[in-house]
């Protein structure tokens, strides 16, 4: 039996994880077995830019977190895991296929986005939609092109009419 300190050690890591978990919009588990010190350097870095960042815990623990949150993740916990977590819902999964684009050994194995769960494939149909910046950008030119043509109509109008 193992001791009341080791207990509470493993309790105050399963309230961790529960609280990233409870705090992200999208968590996303993910292999990264084969990644070199420096190549996990360069993911941390590429996720934090994001506004996003990852654990890797024991996966017994993360499945008791789950388990206590209800979430149903935990056929995905075979092997090493490691949970990427971020309040943006396609920050995490775009940072982590970016990545995974250069270095293969990373793969992507399941994800809940505002708590809808989301297999590998769904992984990469969220990874293909731009970022927000872009998305409004794209609100933003939309919005303004029916102004800019309804005054190019009217221009074109004005001289037709003074010829």
């Amino acid at each position: 039996m193992a001791s009341a300190k080791i207990l509470a050690a493993k309790q105050e890591t399963i309230d961790e994880i529960k609280s990233c978990v409870e705090g992200a919009s999208t968590i996303v588990l993910f292999d990264y077995r084969g990644l070199t010190d420096g190549e996990t350097k360069e993911l941390r870095r590429a996720l934090r830019e994001s506004g996003s960042d990852y654990k890797v815990y024991k996966n017994t623990l993360m499945a008791r977190a789950f388990n206590d949150l209800s979430i149903d993740l935990n056929e995905a916990l075979a092997g090493p895991s490691a949970l990427a977590f971020g309040t943006d819902q396609i920050a995490p999964i775009k940072a982590l296929t970016d990545f995974a684009k250069t270095h293969p050994s990373l793969v992507l194995k399941v994800g809940m986005v505002d708590g809808e769960k989301a297999d590998q494939s769904k992984l990469k149909e969220y990874a293909t939609i731009p970022s927000r910046e872009g998305l409004l950008t794209m609100l933003a030119g939309g919005m303004i092109a029916i102004p800019r043509d309804l005054s190019i109509c009217l221009n074109l109008y004005a001289e037709q009419k003074e010829n």
